[in-house]
This record gives C-alpha cells, sequence and structure tokens, in this order.
C-alpha cells in the first residue's frame, strides 16, 4: 500500500508544539520571537532592493522603468493578496498557512538570485510576495492569540520594532552586500535567515485553537479587490512617477474607485463575503485601519522626503541616510520600552491618542529646523518615538475587536492599511513640490490619524484567545 497519502494528510495538518515547551510560562514569547523572523525580513525586503537597481540596469542592460518592476510586482501581488490569504489561514491553520509561506518565501529569495533574466526575476519577486502574504497575514494573529492578554500590546511593540529595525538595516545592509558581493545577495541572505524561521515555527508556533467557518471562496470579491488594490498602487505611481501620461494615471485611479465600490457592494450581496461586513462596520476596527494607513503615511513620507531634499541641496547620501536612521530607531526604541516608561493606568486608547498627539508635535517641529541638516535628527526621532508609541496600541485595539476565528484576516485587514499608507507616503512625497508643502500634508495626516485614535473606544484586549 501506498503511503503517499499518509504524507499528504501530514503536510496538511498542523504540528503541536512539545509539552515542555507549551506550558513554559513564557512560551507566548517564543512565539513573538518566532514571528519577529518574518517582520524583520519583509521590512528588510523592501527596503534592501531600491538598492540593487543600478547594478540590474547595468546586468540586464534595462530601463529604470524596466527595473522598478522588481519592487512594484512585488508589492501589487502582496497588497492583493493579504485578505484572502488571512481568510484561507483562518478556515485552515495559521501556524501551516505561516510555516509554508516561510518556504515559499526563501524558495523564491534564492530563485531571484539565480533568475537570468529581468523578466524572470520579476515573476520570481511575484512568487516571493505570495509567501510574504502569508507570513504577513498571519503575524498579528499569532502574536494576539499567543501573547497573555495584558501582555498583546507589548508583544506587537515587540513585533513593530522588528519591522522597523529591519527598515532601518535595509539601506545599509543592501549598501554593503550590492557593493561587496553583488546584488544577487540581497535576495540569497533571505534563504539562511528563511530556514532558520521554518524550523523555529515547527517546533515553536501554536496550532490554530480556533478556526473559521468558510462556506465558500468569494473569488468575485477576491478579483474585486485585487482590481481595486492593483489599479490603486498603479495609479499613484503613475501620478508620482515620470514618463506616465496623466490621463492614463486618471483612469487607473477612477478604476480604483469603481472597483472599490463594486467591492464593498460585494461585501453586502453576497453570501460568504471575503470580508465579513461586521467587521468593518466596527467602529474600533474602522478607525484603526484608517489609523494604521495614515501612521505608515507619515512614516514612510519622510523617508523618500529627507533623501531628496539633501540630494537638492548638495548633501551626501550618507548625512541624509544617517540623519533618517533617527526616525526607525525612535520608532523601535518607543516600541519596545514604551510599557516600561508610560503610567501603567492608561488604555490602549489612551496611548494612540498620545503617540499620534505627538507626530502632530513631532511635524510641526520639522519647521523650526532647516529642511537639509543634521537638526532634523531631532524631530525625526520624536516622530518615530510618536509612532512606535502609536501603532501597537493601536494595532491591539483593532485585533480586540475582531473574532479570534477571523484573527488572520484581521492581519491581512491591517497589513493591507498599512501597506497602502506606504505607498501614498511615497506617492505624495514625490508629486509635492518643495518640502513645506510635504510635511503640511504629513501633518494633515497625523491629523487624521489623532482623530482615527479619538474615535476608538478602547475596550480591554479579548479578540482572540490563547492557542495551545
Amino acid at each position: 500500500m501506498s503511503t503517499a497519502p499518509g504524507w499528504l494528510s501530514a503536510l496538511g495538518r498542523e504540528r503541536a508544539r512539545p509539552t515542555r515547551l507549551r506550558d513554559w510560562p513564557h512560551a507566548g514569547w517564543l512565539v513573538v520571537g518566532t514571528v519577529c523572523f518574518g517582520a524583520f525580513m519583509g521590512q528588510l525586503d523592501a527596503s534592501i532592493v531600491t538598492l540593487t537597481y543600478h547594478p540590474l540596469r547595468t546586468a540586464f542592460h534595462a530601463s529604470l522603468a524596466e527595473v522598478q518592476w522588481v519592487s512594484l510586482g512585488y508589492l501589487l501581488a502582496l497588497t492583493a493578496l493579504l485578505i484572502p490569504v488571512g481568510r484561507l489561514a483562518d478556515a485552515h491553520g495559521r501556524k501551516l498557512t505561516y510555516l509554508y509561506g516561510f518556504v515559499v518565501f526563501t524558495a523564491a529569495s534564492a530563485a531571484c538570485g539565480l533568475a537570468p533574466t529581468l523578466g524572470a526575476l520579476v515573476g520570481f519577486r511575484v512568487v516571493q510576495a505570495v509567501g510574504a502574504a502569508m507570513l504577513q497575514a498571519n503575524s498579528v494573529a499569532l502574536v494576539t492569540a499567543s501573547a497573555p492578554a495584558d501582555r498583546t500590546r507589548a508583544a506587537l511593540g515587540v513585533q513593530a520594532a522588528a519591522q522597523a529595525l529591519g527598515l532601518a538595516l535595509g539601506p545599509t545592509l543592501g549598501g554593503l552586500l550590492v557593493a561587496t558581493l553583488g546584488w544577487r545577495w540581497v535576495f540569497w541572505i533571505n534563504v539562511p535567515v528563511g530556514v532558520l524561521a521554518v524550523v523555529a515555527g515547527i517546533y515553536l508556533l501554536p496550532r490554530t485553537r480556533h478556526r473559521a467557518a468558510v462556506t465558500g471562496r468569494d473569488l468575485p470579491g477576491t478579483l474585486l479587490l485585487a482590481a481595486a488594490s492593483t489599479s490603486l498602487l498603479l495609479g499613484l505611481s503613475g501620478v508620482a512617477g515620470p514618463g506616465v501620461p496623466h490621463w492614463v494615471a486618471i483612469a487607473l485611479l477612477g478604476l480604483a474607485v469603481a472597483t472599490s465600490i463594486g467591492f464593498v457592494a460585494r461585501l453586502r450581496g453576497a453570501s460568504a463575503p471575503l470580508v465579513d461586513p461586521a467587521l468593518l462596520r466596527n467602529r474600533d476596527v474602522a478607525a484603526g485601519l484608517l489609523g494604521a494607513l495614515g501612521g505608515y503615511l507619515v512614516l514612510f513620507g519622510p523617508l523618500v522626503l529627507v533623501p531628496v531634499t539633501f540630494a537638492d541641496a548638495g548633501r551626501s547620501p550618507l548625512r541624509a541616510g544617517l540623519v533618517l536612521t533617527a526616525l526607525p530607531a525612535g520608532f523601535a526604541l518607543a516600541a519596545t520600552v514604551a510599557d516600561r516608561l508610560l503610567p501603567g493606568g492608561w488604555t490602549e486608547r489612551t496611548r494612540a491618542t498620545a503617540g499620534a498627539a505627538l507626530s502632530v508635535l513631532a511635524l510641526a517641529g520639522l519647521f523650526a529646523v532647516p529642511p537639509a541638516s543634521t537638526w532634523l535628527i531631532g524631530p525625526l526621532a520624536l516622530l518615530g518615538v510618536a509612532l512606535g508609541l502609536f501603532t501597537p496600541a493601536n494595532n491591539t485595539l483593532i485585533m480586540a475587536a475582531i473574532p479570534g476565528s477571523t484573527a488572520a484576516t484581521g492581519g491581512g485587514l491591517v497589513n493591507m492599511a498599512r501597506g497602502l499608507g506606504t505607498a501614498l507616503g511615497v506617492a505624495l512625497m514625490k508629486l509635492l513640490d518643495g518640502p513645506t508643502l510635504a510635511v503640511l500634508v504629513l501633518a494633515a495626516a497625523a491629523l487624521v490619524t489623532l482623530g482615527s485614535a479619538r474615535a476608538q473606544r478602547g475596550r480591554a484586549p479579548g479578540g482572540a484567545s490563547p492557542s495551545r
């Protein structure tokens, strides 16, 4: 008798953690540490690839517009897949989806490093984005399901700090790899980390305790969401980038609006919609997602604005990079140590509101210093601290309002909002003329983020129950 069915069945089951690890009082922090592998590598990969543009143009005799598809193809696929993958993970197992996500991400990274043509590289990057979506859609859900209820915010803060660290190290590590080993190692660096993460995940991640009952795939909803996110990102890239006719960008943005309306209509009419409309009607979820979008717009805007401002003033890229490091460094610091410094009686809503208000103050401080000077370190560090305080509290409020059985779908919504905020921040900074107007727009986004924090009710965490 063939053993193939047994092997296939084993590949589709979530393996339990060793009893000794499962019952250890600090087992939840092992889960957080494992998830941080994906959080770190996801942001590192997003920021490191931009350093390969010049060598890729030389290696493949390609234009800048063609090479940019290495990043754009990844971003389009990732954003479109986050919610559908989260929904599948809620039904079939978050641990299983996360582990296979790292397998796909690692294998695709190795293939990217071996790509013989630019077209093949873009294709492998799309496959890599599939794995990244399987990771990102589950990361927040795994953390909230494993951490004790009173430590959820701290756990999400550590995860956010890992993302900030990856973002901060990306340009430095990418420049070092490209200058010494070549552009292919920008992708190969993911392979050993991915293998380690898969092994750790098998033994340290918990099985999914509560699964959603999914009765249909909602292909129309998935296609409408993919069309809406893709046309929006392409439209924003077209508006901000050179060489794209304005009518094309406007048509893409119009298509984004039309397909978004269609997606909302589909949610209301489908028997098994991609996203439960009740989630989006929840005030904590809706306001929190708006805050996530606004927070990442404010976070990524300066990452584009500062290098451009320094270049226009004749300052070196090295100086711009050193000044800009203050932003993710402040983010990581606040996300990890805020619990030890802030009053214990502060609610999540109070923390989110304080962080958003502090971001407005930090952006106001940017007007008080020269736009291309090292004095920017102070306001940028303060902005990082503000967002490092806001983001974990905001994520906790969102996940507390989402049932544990749909936690991965909620995590997909959070990460999709972040991705759209990132794209919007990058596009606006490229589009606006001059740092003064750009900072005003960032300040307006920070005010919207502050309003979203004030709109949340701030109930105690309780959406997801611990997994075994």
